[in-house]
């Protein structure tokens, strides 16, 4: 179902992309030795993302949970 693309990969070593039967491209795959900073900045784009969709709180009712807590800075 699904192939190795290579012809992708002549400017970006340690980086290759997978396709589709159609020639579309469904995943890639990274060289963490040699792109791990990539990586690790990828994930934390992708952190960023999901928890856009997380209800937020005031600086106010923050402050007032730690203080219930009897948490300090």
């Amino acid at each position: 179902m699904f192939s190795e693309h290579r012809a992708e990969q002549k400017n970006m070593s340690g980086i290759q992309y997978v396709t589709d039967e159609k020639g579309r491209k469904v995943a890639v795959q990274i060289d963490l030795r040699k792109h791990k900073a990539l990586w690790e900045d990828i994930q934390d784009g992708l952190i960023v993302q999901e928890r856009k969709r997380e209800a937020g709180i005031s600086y106010e009712e923050y402050q007032a949970s730690r203080a219930k807590s009897g948490t300090k800075r």
